[in-house]
C-alpha cells in the first residue's frame, strides 16, 4: 500500500462533494440540470507483465454529467415565463453575440423591447408577417416588439360581412293595390354598421342598409334619404345582392383571380378633416351572406383597419407563437420561439447563468419550433423547476463523507506502517 490510493480516494471524495453541494445549492433555480461524478479506477501496468497481477494504484474522476431529465412544471401566471415540456432548448444570443442555449424561460423585456434573460442575452425566434401570421425567415432574429412607441394605424381595405335577409320580405316598394295593401318597407329595417379606419386611424361609421328589389334580389345602400336637406337627398344603390331558389349568392359574382363576392365601396374620411386625406376604397366581402326564411341577422361584421395602438400584454402559445395584444384591440403575431436540439447533450458545456454552448463532442444545433418534429411543447406561464432531488442529493452527501473519512483511514494507516518501519533496530 501506499499514500497514492488514499490520496486519489480523497480528490475523488472531495470532488464529489463539490458535485452534490452544487446541485443542492441550486435546488431551486430555473431549468438546472444536476450533475453526477463519474469515476474510474486508476491501474499501474508494464508491457510484458501478467494480466490480472497490477495492483491499483487509485481512482480518477472520469467525468462529471449532467442529466437531462425533466423537471416539474411550476404555474407563475407570468405571461413571459415559459416552460418547455419534452425536448429542445431556448436558443439565445449572448451580450457578445455567441449563441447559447438555456431551459430557463424567465424572460423579460429590455427598456428598448428586446426579450431577453436575466443576463441580457436576447432570446431568438422566427419572425413573422403581423398581416398574415405565417414565419417571414427562416433564420432565427432577436425577439423585439413595440415597447417604445405604438404600432401605427392600418387603413381599412376590408370589410367581412355575414349576415341573413329575410327571405319572407315583400319589395321594398310594397303594392297598395294589393287585397290588402302591402306598404311600403323603410329603408333603415334592414341594416347595420361598422367603424372603418382612414391611413390616420380616425374611424368613420359606415352604415349599410338592404331593401328588397324583386325575386331575390337586394339593392345596398350606405346612407338614408334625408328629404329635409337643401337641396333633398335621395341616396342610390352602392351594389345589389341576387341569390339563388337555395338562398346561396350568386350575384356580385367574383372576378377571376379572386374567388370573393365583393361589393366595392369608396370611403370618405370622417368630417372634419383638416388633413385633407383623400377616399380611399373598401371591398366589402359577401361570402357569407344568405337569403333565407328566418329574419334579417348579423352573424359576423369585422373589417381590417385599426388605430395606433400601445402593447398592453403578451402571450405565448404551445408552439411558440407569440402573440401580442394592442391598447387599440389588435391581437396578431409577432414571433414564433426558436428552439434547438443536439444529437448528444451529454457534450454540452456549462456556461453559467443557466446556459449551455455547443461543442464539438455535442455537435451542431437542429433548429426548429415547439411541437415540431422531437421537439416538445412550450406552456405559457410557467417554469421548469431544477431537476435535483433533494432527498438523494442528501443521501449521497453522506454516502460520499463517509467514503472521504474511509480514504482518509488508509493513509492515517500506510502512516503507521511506515511509522513502524522506521523504528525498526
Amino acid at each position: 500500500m501506499s499514500f497514492q490510493q488514499g490520496l486519489s480516494g480523497l480528490n475523488a471524495s472531495s470532488k464529489n462533494l463539490d458535485v452534490i453541494g452544487h446541485n443542492i445549492a441550486n435546488a431551486n433555480t430555473t431549468g438546472f440540470k444536476a450533475s453526477r461524478a463519474e469515476f474510474a479506477e486508476m491501474v499501474a501496468s508494464a508491457i510484458g507483465s501478467a494480466g490480472g497481477n497490477n495492483a491499483g494504484i487509485g481512482v480518477e474522476t472520469a467525468n462529471v454529467a449532467q442529466q437531462f431529465t425533466q423537471g416539474n412544471l411550476t404555474i407563475t401566471g407570468n405571461s413571459l415565463d415559459v416552460a418547455i415540456n419534452g425536448n429542445g432548448f431556448f436558443t439565445l444570443q449572448q451580450p457578445d453575440g455567441s449563441p447559447a442555449y438555456t431551459r430557463a424561460g424567465n424572460f423579460k423585456l429590455d427598456k428598448t423591447g428586446n426579450m431577453v434573460t436575466n443576463d441580457n442575452a436576447k432570446v431568438m425566434g422566427y419572425p413573422v408577417d403581423p398581416l398574415t401570421g405565417l414565419r417571414s425567415g427562416t433564420a432565427p432574429v432577436p425577439m423585439v416588439f413595440p415597447t417604445a412607441e405604438p404600432i401605427p394605424a392600418k387603413q381599412t381595405t376590408k370589410i367581412m360581412a355575414g349576415f341573413n335577409l329575410d327571405a319572407r320580405a315583400p319589395d321594398a316598394a310594397g303594392n297598395p293595390a294589393a287585397t290588402p295593401p302591402i306598404p311600403a318597407t323603410p329603408r333603415a329595417t334592414y341594416g347595420t354598421s361598422i367603424n372603418v379606419y382612414d391611413s390616420q386611424g380616425v374611424a368613420k361609421p359606415v352604415s349599410l342598409y338592404f331593401q328588397k328589389n324583386g325575386a331575390n334580389t337586394w339593392d345596398v345602400y350606405d346612407k338614408l334619404d334625408d328629404p329635409k336637406a337643401s337641396p333633398p337627398v335621395v341616396a342610390t344603390p352602392i351594389g345589389q345582392i341576387k341569390f339563388d331558389n337555395n338562398g346561396a349568392i350568386v350575384s356580385p359574382a367574383p372576378v377571376a383571380p379572386s374567388t370573393e363576392h365583393l361589393l366595392n365601396l369608396t370611403i370618405a374620411p370622417s368630417p372634419p378633416n383638416p388633413n385633407g386625406l383623400p377616399t380611399f376604397p373598401v371591398d366589402i366581402n359577401l361570402d357569407k351572406v344568405t337569403q333565407f326564411g328566418t329574419k334579417f341577422a348579423v352573424s359576423d361584421l369585422t373589417q381590417d383597419g385599426y388605430t395606433a395602438g400601445e402593447l398592453t400584454g403578451i402571450n405565448v402559445e404551445n408552439n411558440g407563437m407569440i402573440m401580442t395584444r394592442y391598447s387599440n384591440g389588435v391581437t396578431r403575431a409577432e414571433g414564433q420561439l426558436a428552439l434547438a436540439s443536439f444529437r448528444n447533450t451529454q457534450g454540452l458545456a456549462a456556461v453559467g447563468g443557466n446556459n449551455w454552448v455547443e461543442t464539438f463532442e455535442s455537435g451542431q444545433p437542429v433548429l426548429g419550433t415547439a411541437t415540431d418534429g422531437n421537439f416538445g411543447a412550450l406552456r405559457s406561464g410557467a417554469l421548469e423547476d431544477s431537476n435535483v432531488d433533494l432527498t438523494a442529493e442528501l443521501v449521497n452527501m453522506m454516502t460520499a463523507q463517509r467514503a472521504y473519512q474511509a480514504n482518509a483511514q488508509t493513509i492515517k494507516t500506510q502512516d503507521q506502517v511506515m511509522s513502524t518501519l522506521v523504528n525498526l533496530r
